[in-house]
């Protein structure tokens, strides 16, 4: 197979084939193999009960490299091992016997308990808080019937379609092996040309090239299931479900160069906001929604609802909101807790089961495997975290860090010596019974087609997305290809965004010095040597919609300023009211207040009286948080003359933020920014608080980045 683009070598000849240009099946004898040298035909497709199929264990190649890159790393997560985590609290809404007999998700009396576990994906345990990645977003559900996780992303998708690739995904993503450079960064060589190749990724690159890769805090993101499950109910009726997270504290982003100067400033900036929010009282909130549809209508839509690349828009099958998670307590040790707690989209209950979706199914071996190597062995459900309320009670015995205590002679099953304990339980007694599925197909290593649309809803994000948001899209493209050294790599990506939308990859190509250019032919993945090019054509579905709101960020503001983050700017000679009257209503609509001032200690007004400072305007900055308030009085003339106050607000104005002054702050402002006319959008320099409350709401001011004078 020829793919038409010319890509050197990194570091010039191949030593075994000099004129090498092109990717080609003249590969001078060398194949891909095994660990036992077995060759290999296919390494894009697990194997399948049909293209649709469930994957099969006796897949010796899948579990052969998922079982490799499982042990990779030790102790940390291969990946996902930068995170945080809560305790907290799930309560139902209404009942949902109608669609699954999940007792936790029918009685509207208990508060179900829950851990919440957030992460980065691609760095390192030490790495920053800030990256341009996604999110992992992981929740246990401690229930009367055993743990339940829902293992999921901030995003809605995932980068591929088969487990088979996730492997080659996160080599990609990491640090390059030959020098370990960059941390935590998926701009560089070695990752877009995976992606370059692999279009199944282009749907979520939107995302991850989106805001939504760069959350203003943890609190304020989005979290999916990603894949398609089923709900069982107690009749044994099936329907497919997936799941969302929705915050009730809006869905809101940094802007890119702010999250690059927080990374410096404070590289802990979302691990801080959440612990503080929840020691402050300020518990953070997410409804959790399902979009259900009935088993009958699975080939219903333009898309496959195994395929864990695609969504189901909001608007053609609406979320019902179902129940809400309050996260109220941090922990109280994080290694014992967040670095030990372990999650698994096979950890079930009654009522809820797999589809499947080969991503899905090879997770379900993988979690597993991984938990061993990393927590030392199979009892890791015997540390505290990830007990259930329900007593264990089995036949397993023994292994590594073994901590229950069993009496008696008997570890097997069926016996008698033991009375026959521990009996199996009847389905009516809460026995989990899988989901009885009917299977006829043969063994086959291939890929459904209703799964080679791999375009259609990448344009469907993009045409969603309002006009600061889709600048943001171009400009993280930019960024990203502009750190790619290999031209050819740069290229393909352009090409590829024409297939998204022409004026996306017009303004990318525009700054990367390229032209995009029609693909003489159809996309495709690599595929198995002896396959026909033409099975594995790429093509575009025509959806029943051509935008989607729901998918927006601009639709998904706060309607309150709770646990808002705002600077309140002063020094000695601040008027009393001024200062007194901002701090108490802010604080008393929840917010975040920090006094700011020239030094440590504290801050005496006109009057004599004196206010701890939080933080010197040598320890703080703009970029921790999310709105500014100037007091007046005397302290303007102190303010003006301090460079590092007049830069707090200068940067503030460029990151697009709420700012507000009294009246007589005024002359602070024009100073700080010289270049602007005012009155300004997002800025209030009369004192009224009531629009400056409204302005936070709105969260940031992006137009501003259009205009002229934007301070660098």
């Amino acid at each position: 197979m020829k793919i038409n683009e010319k890509e050197p070598y990194e570091n010039g000849a191949n030593p075994k084939k000099e004129h090498l240009g092109k990717y080609t099946t003249d590969n001078n004898g060398e194949f891909m193999t095994t660990d036992q040298g077995l060759k290999i035909n296919d390494d894009q497709n697990s194997l399948k009960a049909g293209d649709r199929g469930p994957t099969l264990l006796e897949d010796f190649i899948l579990r052969e490299k998922i079982t490799h890159f499982d042990h990779e790393r030790i102790p940390e997560r291969v990946v996902h091992a930068r995170g945080s985590g809560a305790h907290g609290v799930f309560e139902l809404y209404k009942p949902m016997g109608k669609y699954t007999k999940a007792k936790f998700l029918n009685d509207t009396s208990i508060k179900t308990p829950v851990f919440a576990r957030f992460s980065t994906v691609a760095g390192f345990r030490g790495s920053t808080d800030l990256p341009r990645d996604i999110r992992g977003f992981a929740v246990k559900f401690y229930t009367q019937e055993g743990n339940y996780d829902l293992v999921g992303n901030n995003t809605p998708v995932f980068f591929i379609q088969d487990a088979i690739k996730f492997p080659d995904l996160v080599h990609a993503v990491k640090p390059e092996p030959h020098n370990e450079i960059p941390q935590a960064a998926s701009a560089h060589d070695t990752f877009w040309d995976f992606i370059s190749l692999m279009p199944e990724a282009m749907h979520n690159i939107m995302w991850l090239m989106s805001d939504r890769a760069i959350p203003r805090s943890l609190r304020m993101m989005e979290g999916f299931g990603i894949h398609t499950f089923r709900f069982i109910n107690d009749e044994g009726q099936s329907h497919f479900v997936k799941f969302h997270w929705k915050p009730k504290q809006g869905v809101l982003s940094l802007a890119w160069d702010e999250a690059q100067r927080l990374s410096g400033k404070d590289t802990d900036f979302h691990r801080r906001d959440l612990w503080e929010a929840i020691d402050q009282g300020h518990f953070p909130e997410w409804e959790l929604g399902v979009q259900i549809v009935p088993e009958e209508d699975e080939h219903k839509y333009a898309f496959d609802l195994l395929d864990p690349t695609k969504i189901i828009p909001e608007e053609m099958v609406p979320v019902e909101i179902i129940g809400k998670m309050t996260l109220n307590r941090n922990p109280d040790n994080f290694f014992a807790e967040t670095e030990q707690v372990a999650f698994h989209p096979g950890h079930l209950v009654p009522g809820i089961d797999f589809t499947n979706d080969p991503l899905l199914q090879g997770r379900l071996f993988s979690y597993t495997d991984t938990q061993i190597t990393r927590l030392g062995g199979p009892n890791f459900h015997e540390i505290p975290i990830n007990k259930s309320i329900p007593e264990v009670t089995n036949n397993q015995r023994d292994g590594m860090h073994r901590m229950q205590i069993n009496k008696g002679k008997v570890s097997y099953n069926p016996n008698s010596m033991g009375g026959g304990c521990p009996f199996q339980a009847m389905i009516a007694e809460g026995g989990f019974h899988s989901y009885g599925e009917r299977i006829d197909s043969v063994k086959i290593r291939n890929r459904s087609k209703s799964f080679f649309d791999h375009f259609s809803q990448c344009t469907l994000f993009y045409n969603s997305m309002s006009d600061h948001e889709k600048r943001h899209i171009q400009n993280a493209f930019s960024f990203e290809l502009g750190k790619v050294k290999l031209v050819p790599i740069r290229q393909r990506m352009v090409n590829m965004l024409l297939e998204i939308d022409e004026s996306l990859a017009n303004a990318v190509a525009d700054n990367l010095g390229l032209v995009p250019k029609k693909l003489s032919q159809p996309i495709t993945d690599i595929i198995p040597a002896d396959a026909k090019l033409e099975d594995y054509a790429s093509f575009s579905n025509e959806l029943p919609i051509s935008d989607a709101p729901s998918l927006s960020m601009a639709t998904k503001l706060p309607t309150d300023i709770k646990a808002r983050r705002i600077a309140l700017l002063t020094a000695d000679g601040v008027n009393d009211e001024a200062f007194t009257k901002v701090k108490l209503q802010l604080c008393d609509r929840d917010a975040m207040v920090a006094v700011i001032a020239p030094k440590h200690g504290f801050v005496t007004t006109e009057s004599g009286d004196q206010y701890q400072v939080d933080e010197s305007l040598l320890t703080a900055a703009s970029v921790m948080f999310d709105a500014v308030y100037v007091a007046g009085g005397d302290s303007i003339k102190t303010l003006s003359a301090n460079a590092d106050a007049l830069h707090f607000v200068a940067e503030a104005f460029k990151h697009c933020k709420p700012i507000a002054a009294d009246r007589n702050g005024t002359e602070f402002l024009q100073k700080a920014l010289p270049e602007i006319k005012f009155p300004a959008d997002g800025v209030t320099a009369d004192g009224n608080l009531e629009q400056f409350v409204k302005n936070i709401q709105q969260h940031r001011f992006w137009e501003r980045e259009c205009g002229a004078g934007v301070p660098a």
